[in-house]
């Protein structure tokens, strides 16, 4: 049990406006995991009041992009020496199977905060350019004030891909973690207070629904970060657009696997499904709509029926466990509603569908195959969050493009040929933010994000750093050059 009292805020430990706390408990075993408080209105009040000092009277924006970066490295030292905590943690929390949890949980947001240590003493902050009339100094400077939030199937991944590209512009920070997952914030928060950060420049409140909308209603606020369902993205920036407030939106998904007619099933079948069923299909880049040729459909359905029933269920804490639970009973009854809407439909379930057996505590459903899917259903329709996969028929490749993208969401998607070209045409032909030829990668070096209903604006790369600045453009006197820049 990991028992938090107290909210980190303005650099302090300080004591909560209220009684009320957030109790985590393990989706695997629903054994308590630890407890936090739960922040108030008056909380998400004072984190914003503390950001706000930070941003317009502390160091934090003065500093050069140099000594910013000299102290978010601290932060980075700090972040590698507890890697193995952050993935042991959120595995507790979140139910993602250890493995997976120690590159994507503990690693992977070392590599992102890295990345943008290393901008911050890159990017050109200030950029003299030759205009149609003169010179003029372009610069980027910080938003102000971010409203960092994020979800709970990755929660140290995406504060990072947040927290550390506004920290390299400037800005300060107050980040609400997802109620399920609350204690690995915590964690980062004392990693924070010891790398030696000005106070104020993060600050963290755990909390739910009605202090989370506090948090985006807050005149404080400059910029909202938001990473989670299409829904609330959209009262995001129903809520921001009454203030002209910025915001970028990291949303829903329901990518599209194209498998062309000269695959190679035995490659293509173990590299996608990792991807398609990612902690345990949560991830709003799962690959779960399978999109087969019809004159190899049923080749399809079995090599996939056959890799998927291989994959191990259990213990998340097991090192051979591929498959953990979901995150909560609500996510259970969900998934189950697909399945039953899935059949009703005139869909058939080939494998799963049920809870596995063995596996009484917890909230477990079986890995599931669906044949017989046409596009217009629900299952292939709606992002399902769970281990819910659906094997749809093309006739061509214009047919499978078209499919593809006969989608509300266009976040991500993979294509599988043994002819790269093949597959590079398809890729320039789906509308989806992010895709991959014989496999799946997201590179934080480049953009990241989505399509219509998945989401506004790009994360990762340098795109990801200006996402936290606003641009200036300084008009200079002929004949002026500035002495440095």
């Amino acid at each position: 049990m990991r028992v938090h009292d107290r909210l980190f805020i303005g650099g302090e430990w300080v004591e909560p406006a209220g009684t009320s706390t957030i109790e985590v408990v393990s989706p695997a075993t629903l054994e308590p995991v630890g407890r936090t408080p739960d922040s108030t209105e008056a909380d998400v009040d004072r984190a914003v009041a503390a950001a706000r000092q930070a941003f317009d009277d502390g160091p934090w924006p003065q500093m050069s992009p140099a000594e910013r970066a000299d102290a978010l490295a601290r932060l980075g030292d700090g972040l590698r020496s507890r890697t193995d905590e952050f993935a042991q943690l959120i595995t507790a929390e979140n139910g993602s199977p250890i493995t997976w949890s120690t590159l994507a949980q503990g690693f992977a947001p070392t590599m992102i905060h890295d990345y943008y240590v290393d901008m911050a003493r890159e990017f050109p902050f200030e950029d003299l350019r030759q205009g149609v009339l003169g010179q003029v100094l372009v610069r980027h400077e910080p938003v102000g004030v971010v409203a960092a939030i994020v979800p709970w199937n990755a929660p140290l991944f995406l504060t990072m891909a947040k927290i550390s590209p506004a920290l390299a512009a400037g800005c300060t920070v107050v980040l609400k973690p997802s109620p399920e997952t609350p204690l690995n914030a915590f964690l980062l928060a004392e990693v924070i207070a010891e790398a030696g950060l000005p106070p104020g420049v993060v600050n963290i409140v755990p909390a739910g629904r009605k202090a989370s909308e506090s948090l985006v209603r807050h005149t404080g606020i400059d910029k909202i970060s938001f990473t989670g369902s299409s829904l609330t993205g959209k009262r995001i920036a129903s809520l921001a657009g009454e203030q002209l407030k910025r915001y970028s939106l990291e949303l829903g998904g329901k990518s599209a696997a194209v498998l062309l007619d000269d695959v190679d099933l035995s490659e293509a079948i173990p590299a996608l499904l990792p991807t398609a069923l990612m902690i345990s299909g949560q991830a709003c880049i799962a690959q779960t709509r399978i999109l087969a040729p019809a004159e190899r459909y049923q080749e399809v359905v079995d090599a996939l029926c056959d890799n998927v029933a291989a994959m191990k269920m259990g213990d998340p804490l097991d090192p051979e466990t591929e498959l953990g639970p979901l995150i909560a009973e609500r996510q259970r009854d969900r998934v189950e509603g697909y399945i039953a809407s899935g059949q009703e439909e005139g869909a058939k379930v080939v494998l799963g569908g049920g809870r596995p057996a063995g596996l009484d505590k917890g909230w477990w459903v079986e890995p599931t195959v669906f044949v017989n899917v046409d596009n217009k259903m629900k299952i292939a329709q709606e992002e399902i969050f769970g281990p819910v996969l659906s094997v749809i028929p093309y006739s061509d490749t214009d047919d499978a493009v078209a499919i593809a993208n006969d989608s509300n969401y266009g976040l991500s998607g993979t294509v599988w040929t043994a002819d790269v070209d093949r597959g590079l045409d398809v890729a320039r032909r789906v509308r989806t933010g992010n895709y991959t030829i014989n496999g799946f990668t997201i590179d934080i070096g480049t953009p990241f994000g989505g399509f219509k209903e998945s989401g506004i604006g790009r994360e990762f790369g340098p795109d990801g750093l200006e996402l936290f600045c606003e641009k200036k453009a300084i008009n200079l006197p002929a004949g002026y050059t500035p002495s440095a820049i």
